[in-house]
């Protein structure tokens, strides 16, 4: 089964990386891309059931990603996957990452295998 992932990251290049391993490596569907906190609500009120994985980075070029996190939860999400993928791991951040219902938080750099281990377990 392809796990329909959506991106929420305002880096192109990251985001590219992250389609290119994630459909090569899960054998996943990127549906959709946003690089705004503003954008990722709009696409994710729209899609409510098109998406399993989201990922979310928590500095974005306009919002950042706590904020879809909050988003989401007001919304009344329905069971998909909250990743939040960043450069900003720090333990408050994760706490509150976890406070907002992502189900895992991971350095985008010291973490990325173990980031693919959890999507890979996931699908």
């Amino acid at each position: 089964m392809t796990v329909a992932v959506f991106i929420v990251e305002d880096e192109p290049a990251v985001q590219d990386s992250l389609k290119v391993v994630l459909e090569g490596y899960l054998e996943a569907e990127v549906v959709g891309t946003a690089p705004s906190e503003a954008e990722a609500i709009a696409w994710l009120t729209a899609n409510p059931d098109g998406w399993q994985l989201l990922v979310v980075d928590l500095f974005l070029a306009q919002g950042n990603g706590l904020g879809v996190l909050v988003a989401l939860s007001t919304m009344g999400r329905r069971g998909g996957v909250v990743v939040a993928l960043t450069n900003a791991a720090s333990e408050g951040n994760r706490a509150e990452c976890m406070r907002l219902g992502a189900d895992a938080v991971f350095d985008k750099v010291a973490e990325i295998n173990e980031f693919l281990a959890f999507c890979a377990a996931g699908k």
